[in-house]
């Protein structure tokens, strides 16, 4: 790997994403420098990683905790920002070329978009962005010549077993998913699941709403749908496969028959570090996988009966236009009320069902219509929320 650094811009750098790229920065001191730290509410942490880090900008998104950080941070050569406009202002520098961008939800829209105004790399480990504009960014990107380079494990996996496949047919695109901790549960024992027992997942440490949204399979329905604009795959040659060891990442199967897969340790930082190195590999912090220790990898297809939003979330990738945004703002909504105890397990695609039913399907929605459709579905889920 060439020797010049690479200077970076960190959005969410104290979720679970940002703060395993810090980890890789820390690892490689020479290889890697933060320019720009981002971060909404956990200003503790925030401040903590600007001091072991020394970025040259620290944006807090909640502008209510400026003060604070300011204050933290006086003796430190540090600009301090905050806002929603800051947050997408501080893309307009020049002094970083590749922006990890780990914000989660829709709250990553417009950054993505002012990252790809102003022809940024991006390592993307937010799928709503491409979920909700998939179309808007794909062709931005393009128009822009900005760079997407994928983070979550399944479409790494792609990206790596496509590459030096220029110009062969996919067949199919195979996305793996672990089951989550409640695969083998009945609906019944489902319906007794507690916030607590849904964030212990079986063999990743990721936040909580990309947890929830394991346990109930809807973050398989939401790689499928940015898998589908990322390599420019329909529907109908997606498929989602269980593999509960989480060692083969995802699979491409070619027009010629051939199946071409990724396997390493279920851990972020591989990922995490293949993006930030892109195209070139290092040592990893983790360990190289030992399959004699594996032993067995195990496949089968998923219950969309017991799993109802894997089939809505495929639903709306079918439909499309404004119905894939409804999809995830409706599901956001239902996974806090979860995870406040304001509904059960199984009332989350319920909630999100119900909002989707309710819909005026916009077909071809533009930027603006996406933030009035994305506040009008959060306020209908808050309101059936209020029916439990």
């Amino acid at each position: 790997m060439q020797n010049q650094k690479k200077n970076l811009a960190i959005f969410g750098s104290t979720g679970s994403i940002g703060t395993q790229a810090l980890e890789i920065v820390a690892a490689y001191p020479d290889l890697f420098s933060v320019e720009v730290l981002v971060a909404n509410n956990n200003i503790d942490l925030l401040v903590k990683q600007a001091r072991i880090f020394k970025p040259n900008v620290v944006v807090v998104g909640n502008d209510q905790h400026y003060k604070s950080v300011k204050d933290q941070l006086q003796d430190e050569y540090i600009q301090i920002y905050a806002g929603e406009k800051a947050v997408c202002q501080v893309m307009e520098m020049d002094s970083f070329q590749l922006v990890i961008m780990a914000i989660v939800g829709f709250a990553a829209l417009n950054p993505t978009l002012a990252a790809i105004r102003n022809k940024k790399t991006i390592a993307l480990a937010n799928k709503e962005c491409l979920v909700v504009a998939g179309e808007h960014l794909s062709k931005m990107a393009v128009e822009y010549k900005s760079n997407i380079l994928p983070v979550d494990s399944e479409h790494s996996a792609i990206f790596q077993c496509l590459m030096g496949e220029a110009g062969n047919d996919i067949e199919k695109i195979i996305l793996t998913a672990s089951g989550g901790p409640f695969y083998n549960l009945t609906l019944e024992e489902m319906a007794r699941v507690t916030p607590q027992m849904a964030l212990h997942h079986p063999n990743w440490n990721m936040g909580n709403k990309v947890t929830i949204d394991s346990a109930t399979l809807m973050n398989k329905g939401l790689e499928a749908m940015e898998a589908s604009w990322l390599f420019g795959v329909k529907a109908e040659n997606i498929e989602i496969l269980i593999h509960p060891q989480s060692i083969v990442h995802s699979m491409v199967t070619f027009s010629d028959g051939s199946t071409k897969a990724q396997l390493s340790q279920p851990d972020m930082r591989l990922p995490i570090q293949y993006a930030m190195t892109f195209p070139n590999r290092i040592p990893s912090l983790v360990e190289p996988l030992n399959l004699a220790t594996v032993r067995s990898l195990t496949f089968e297809t998923p219950d969309v009966k017991k799993f109802r939003n894997l089939a809505l979330a495929f639903e709306a990738l079918q439909t499309g236009g404004s119905l894939p945004c409804v999809l995830n703002a409706s599901n956001e909504m239902a996974v806090q009320a979860f995870l406040e105890q304001k509904i059960g397990f199984l009332n989350i695609p319920e909630i999100v069902e119900e909002s989707m039913l309710s819909h005026e399907l916009i077909a071809h929605p533009s930027i603006g219509d996406y933030v009035e459709i994305d506040r009008k579905a959060r306020l209908r889920a808050q309101e059936i929320v209020k029916r439990y």
